[in-house]
């Protein structure tokens, strides 16, 4: 007997010591986890401040997203921007006590180890908590096998009452929504909204909230996409929980379950939305390197010289190499969450993305299908040789990512002209939408090269603010950008730049000049006489006012010979220009390439009093907290004085009320005081109008990706059919939103004391009714070369 007692208290020892030890195991395993000697373990600090990838949202100035940079699309929800659909449904579905418990569920914990474990009850439900979701998701990736989950979940614990400790539930549940991950490139609960409801956090619905939630148990197999019915039943069962936790009544309930799945989807893509262009522009500048000479080859020293003056002069140029964060690290778009604020007013930019369209959707592409129809080596010019046209493909084919792909693999160049020819199923760009074919590369490439290009840019000229920027006809399949980065030759618009020193020097617009041919000596026995492309008025004397007014080139030429073209020259630069172009009397009728923005900006000198001001994109950069990182100023300085730009003015006036740019009035019926200056260039290989109002400036450009692409008569070729339309859709749309405060009414103020006559006689004589439509393109330039 008294042997089995002895047996019996040590089976009872044994038992205390075995459950002693194993809580002291137990607590000794969770205090070396919780201390990282098992393994990571967060610090205090970065529980505090878990780390998170966040997008960088880019605004316009009316306070509207135009896009923003990531390598996760995700935006940050505060507590009070989230909807009471959306918390009620995570909570109903994911962890019904989530106010009840501190980080660890007992009772879920109970249910895992009795019904899902031991009796096998697949259907019961996890035991995570929200906030062992959280953990999870801040500090710790995919698990390798079940022994490595299984120790996670043990470290889950422990940081889910860590995180219970530091912060409110309202921070936990605010954080997990926004650092959930579901597709599309969609992080947190923000983007979510958006990516498949194109709605807001705090205005989502009870049925929207439910696809979204329900898609967290398994994103990829809950596609609202792809398999919208698999989905419906998930949002269904979201909704029964909902009910089930008094979310709901059960009218409401068999009312939402009732409704079929309905999506707004709108897929984030840098390609798409507004201002795809001047996106990408402001997303080059920001992240642009030093420039080193080394890196550029010799025939580009211009764009080095170029770049290294941005690079000092501008602070947005090369901006994440040039600021750093408080620990001294650089910052990153892409992940750091940063505001930039621009100066894109989102209305004015639909307006003008609208313009370049329709114009050339509408009108101008039709007519050149139409022109080029049936030709041999269409849509280049009969003029180009065979040798140049089979270069220009050449080159357009080494270009593309096939080419470079078949080259890596080691293809020789008929290796590579089989696959170009060999045809494919391929989606292309026609202004009627996206249309699929089976296509060769290389018939892919001859359809691109059809379609027309555009650029443009509207700046408001007292601040410098950039307020619309449009760098082609569709970014997706047009990725060249012709406002901020494109240079063409700018023909005709160069010519106020030259009335401009006249201006300045004290010629007035009603000066009288002979309008006959003007030769230059140039030396060494050769000369050069610029030629009209019309008749008017010739051998008569005619005011300034008219030269400009008809674009005549005998004017500006007998302008030019009263200085030199390196005072020229000077002035232009003066006047924004930094593009460099060569000092010889064929400048006065536009031979260099320029830019459209630089070309805004100096017109834009105009129209601020002869202040030139530098092109401003941004006004300022905050970090993720709303932190004022950066802010930014516009950059002035004197140029000409104010009364030879109120001279420039009425010149340019006298453009759209009597000239070439008179479609203005006539056409489009457009009042109020606009000045204007149509472009063409040799072979009317580029149209340009520039567009001059008091309270905005507006540059165009319309072309071929090549010169040799080009309409064959200056009918249809010239800056007054090619780009002026543009520039009249847009601002008939400006004037029409009362919002804007923009209005026909506007008018240039006149400076103090000012007494030259600007009302000259003869400057309502236009041309003859043939030529009225045209205008003075650049003749002869080559010759002069």
């Amino acid at each position: 007997m008294e042997q089995t007692k002895s047996k019996y208290r040590k089976l009872i020892r044994l038992f205390w010591l075995m459950v002693i030890g194993g809580i002291l195991s137990v607590f000794t395993l969770f205090v070396m986890i919780s201390n990282g000697l098992l393994g990571f373990m967060p610090t205090f600090e970065e529980l505090e401040n878990p780390k998170s990838n966040l997008a960088t949202n880019v605004f316009s100035s009316d306070h509207q997203i135009l896009g923003n940079y990531f390598r996760e699309n995700r935006s940050y929800s505060l507590y009070e921007e989230l909807s009471p659909n959306i918390i009620n449904a995570l909570i109903a579905t994911e962890d019904v006590r989530f106010h009840d418990h501190s980080g660890i569920d007992a009772r879920g914990l109970a249910r895992v180890i009795f019904r899902t474990i031991i009796m096998q009850d697949q259907s019961s439900g996890g035991g995570s908590t929200i906030t062992q979701q959280l953990a999870k998701l801040l500090f710790h990736g995919q698990a390798s096998s079940n022994w490595e989950r299984a120790f996670q979940k043990l470290k889950e614990w422990v940081i889910a009452v860590k995180l219970e400790r530091s912060y409110t539930k309202d921070e936990i549940l605010t954080m997990y929504l926004n650092k959930a991950e579901f597709i599309y490139d969609a992080y947190g609960i923000k983007s979510a909204a958006q990516t498949f409801f194109n709605t807001s956090t705090d205005s989502i619905k009870v049925e929207e909230a439910a696809v979204i939630i329900g898609m967290l148990k398994n994103p990829a197999l809950f596609n609202p996409v792809r398999r919208p019915e698999l989905t419906q039943d998930r949002r269904n069962v979201v909704l029964r929980q909902m009910q089930k936790a008094q979310f709901l009544t059960l009218a409401e309930y068999d009312s939402l379950s009732a409704l079929p799945l309905t999506l707004q989807f709108n897929r984030a893509d840098h390609k798409e939305g507004l201002a795809p262009y001047f996106r990408e522009y402001l997303r080059l500048a920001l992240t642009a390197n030093e420039p080193i000479k080394s890196n550029y080859p010799s025939w580009m020293e211009a764009k080095f010289l170029e770049d290294s003056a941005r690079w000092e002069d501008d602070p947005l140029y090369g901006w994440v190499h040039k600021n750093y964060r408080p620990d001294g690290t650089q910052y990153d778009i892409y992940k750091d969450g940063l505001r930039i604020y621009t100066t894109i007013d989102s209305r004015l930019q639909q307006y003008a993305e609208a313009a370049v369209k329709n114009h050339l959707s509408k009108d101008l592409q039709p007519k050149f299908f139409e022109e080029k129809k049936g030709r041999s080596g269409a849509p280049y010019t009969s003029d180009l040789s065979k040798e140049d046209y089979e270069n220009i493909i050449e080159k357009a084919i080494k270009n593309t990512d096939r080419y470079r792909g078949l080259k890596r693999n080691g293809a020789d160049m008929d290796s590579v002209m089989r696959v170009f020819k060999t045809p494919y199923d391929m989606t292309v760009f026609t202004w009627e939408g996206e249309q699929d074919t089976v296509m060769t590369p290389l018939d892919s490439i001859h359809h691109y090269k059809f379609y027309l290009r555009a650029g443009m840019i509207s700046m408001d000229p007292l601040s410098g603010h950039v307020k619309a920027y449009v760098g082609g006809p569709n970014f997706k399949h047009f990725m060249y950008d012709m406002a901020g980065k494109g240079k063409r030759q700018v023909g005709s618009t160069i010519k106020p730049f030259v009335y401009t020193l006249a201006m300045q020097e004290g010629f007035t617009p009603c000066d009288l000049v002979p309008n006959i041919a003007q030769t230059f000596y140039l030396g060494g026995g050769k000369t050069w006489t610029p030629r009209n492309s019309g008749s008017a008025r010739a051998g008569e004397m005619v005011t300034l006012k008219w030269g400009i007014a008809n674009s005549n080139n005998n004017i500006t030429a007998w302008v030019m010979k009263q200085f030199n073209p390196e005072a020229v020259a000077n002035t232009i630069h003066e006047l924004g220009i930094k593009s460099p172009m060569d000092a010889v009397p064929a400048l006065c009728l536009g031979t260099p390439d320029f830019g459209l923005l630089e070309m805004t900006s100096a017109y834009s000198t105009f129209a601020n009093k002869g202040v030139n001001i530098e092109p401003m994109i941004v006004t300022r950069i905050e970090d993720r907290y709303g932190n004022v990182i950066s802010d930014f100023h516009p950059q002035k300085r004197e140029a000409i004085s104010e009364s030879t730009a109120y001279l420039m003015l009425n010149l340019l006036q006298g453009v759209v009320n009597q000239g070439t740019g008179r479609r203005l009035r006539s056409t489009y019926k457009m009042q109020g005081q606009i000045g204007g200056k149509t472009g063409t260039t040799q072979n009317h290989s580029d149209g340009w109008f520039m567009g001059v109002t008091p309270q905005l400036v507006t540059g165009v450009w319309v072309g071929g990706e090549e010169r040799d692409i080009h309409f064959d008569g200056i009918r249809l070729g010239q800056g007054a059919n090619m780009a002026l339309p543009i520039f009249a859709l847009y601002m008939k749309d400006v004037y029409a939103n009362e919002e804007l405060g923009i209005t026909e009414e506007d008018v240039f103020e006149e400076p103090l004391n000012f007494n030259i006559n600007v009302d000259c006689g003869d400057n309502n004589r236009n041309q003859s009714a043939d030529d009225e439509e045209q205008e003075e393109a650049i003749q002869n330039v080559e010759e002069f070369f």
